[in-house]
């Protein structure tokens, strides 16, 4: 595995489980929080309700941690966004994981209450908890410690019953008998959260939650939520058959046609290419070393061929790079190419990419550099 525990969000694990890595992610767009779970010793990490516009992103940090994704999971068929999940199994090979009641094409992990998801040497619990729709889902750390809710327990709230086979005695049910039966110290994470309320408690819902908590009985859950007046997610004619088909997307949406090149995101969101691919259409490309002329005519040498100009100097020369081919910038370990990347990017530039890992990652795959020898 490529990252250490000590770079890693370490939880703390009741029962003695190994250490994991946690991230939860965010699309601002649509409120929604997506989770990667890892286990630190393997290495193996679940993904969990991703967003299709956000694959990039997700792909780019399970890539730079190393971890090895063993499946992308959905705590239902989601109504507001698009899920990611196929477009993830393309990419990593992972198993698509959702409620096999729900009945949608490409699903390789069809769930059902009391399955375990494992991720190295620990798991997710899988359990039923409809009544916002027939196939939601609420996936529990195997030590209890934290558990994922989906849209069926939100931040003091809950998910709406007024569609998709909704039915608030059933929520009701599935609240309180599968999720608020968990330790009160188990932390929840919801699928979604629009006031910047980013994770709660079974004990804070048991007490705060209007909706349901407090003194609230079933009968006061039910009329509060049949008295809901909600308009429908602006999404739901595009994104419920797209998640039927678990965001695999149509053969006529042009979706992964060819671009000038095989550019990854970095987690930072910066577009990088490989130093095989460079190498092998050098002549197709224009390359930018930003270094210093120190550096560039010094002892580490540069790439035959590459145009010079030192980064302090980019913004007042960018007019020196050719616009008819693309642009890949390079420096000695990728840092400041990437800050010149950013300020091409924004100065216009589409055709442009930083050189993964700079002379550094060149060198180290065996392609030649130019050195000046000293008079």
């Amino acid at each position: 595995m490529a990252v250490a525990p000590a770079s890693s969000f370490s939880l703390a694990a009741a029962a003695g489980g190994a250490p994991l890595l946690f991230r939860q992610l965010f699309d601002a767009d649509t409120g929604t929080f997506t989770y990667l779970i890892a286990e630190v010793a393997s290495g193996q990490a679940l993904l969990i309700d991703s967003v299709f516009e956000q694959h990039d992103r997700d792909l780019a940090l399970i890539q730079e941690l190393g971890l090895q994704l063993v499946a992308c999971l959905d705590t239902h068929a989601h109504a507001d966004h698009v899920t990611g999940s196929w477009m993830m199994h393309a990419a990593t090979g992972s198993a698509i994981g959702l409620a096999a009641s729900v009945g949608a094409e490409n699903v390789t992990l069809p769930l059902r209450h009391g399955d375990r998801v494992t991720f190295g040497g620990r798991s997710l619990e899988v359990r039923a908890t409809p009544g916002h729709t027939d196939g939601c889902l609420t996936f529990v750390l195997d030590d209890h410690s934290l558990a994922f809710s989906g849209d069926a327990l939100l931040v003091r709230g809950c998910g709406r019953c007024d569609f998709q086979q909704g039915n608030a005695q059933t929520l009701y049910e599935s609240i309180t008998g599968q999720i608020l039966s968990l330790p009160d110290s188990c932390l929840l994470y919801p699928a979604h959260d629009y006031t910047g309320r980013s994770v709660t408690s079974v004990t804070e819902e048991k007490a705060y939650n209007a909706r349901l908590g407090g003194q609230a009985n079933e009968r006061d859950f039910v009329i509060y939520m049949q008295a809901m007046k909600l308009p429908h997610p602006h999404r739901i004619a595009e994104a419920l058959p797209a998640n039927m088909r678990s965001g695999k997307p149509r053969e006529d949406a042009g979706h992964g046609a060819a671009a000038w090149a095989p550019t990854r995101r970095s987690y930072a969101g910066l577009p990088e290419l490989a130093p095989a691919w460079v190498a092998a259409h050098r002549d197709e490309l224009t390359l930018v070393d930003v270094r210093s002329v120190e550096e560039f005519q010094g002892p580490d040498g540069h790439i035959a061929g590459s145009l010079l100009i030192p980064l302090p100097e980019l913004e007042e020369r960018a007019g020196e790079i050719p616009v008819d081919t693309p642009t890949v910038v390079l420096c000695h370990s990728g840092s400041r190419s990437a800050l010149a990347t950013q300020q091409l990017l924004r100065a216009g530039h589409q055709q442009v990419a930083n050189l993964h890992g700079g002379l550094l990652s060149w060198q180290a795959a065996g392609y030649p550099l130019v050195t000046v020898t000293p008079a």
